[in-house]
């Protein structure tokens, strides 16, 4: 009997508005087992831009692997925030100009 699929954690979320018709999006999920943690589950996000596919899975199967996996996304998280600070100060620069 196969079991179905539980998810701790399941998000799709698209990146650019409809009208652009750019396929740009974002998709997260941390798998769970029915009758609790699940540490051979599938751990993924996906990023998507147009034709260009990113996929980065967060392994969970030892200890040593759930420390990488934490540091990933805190690593990812910290240099994304960075990014969106120095991007502010980007378009604040370029509005000011105008």
């Amino acid at each position: 009997m196969k079991t179905q699929s539980r998810f701790a954690f399941a998000k799709r979320a698209f990146l650019n508005p409809v009208s652009t018709r750019a396929t740009s999006y974002i998709q997260a999920h941390v798998e769970t087992g029915p009758d609790g943690p699940y540490k051979w589950g599938d751990n993924m996000i996906i990023l998507a831009d147009c034709k260009n596919v990113i996929k980065l899975e967060f392994f969970l199967g030892n200890k040593a692997a759930r420390r990488i996996a934490l540091a990933k996304i805190n690593l990812l998280i910290d240099i994304l925030t960075r990014f969106r600070d120095a991007l502010m100060k980007e378009i604040a620069l370029i509005e000011k100009e105008k």
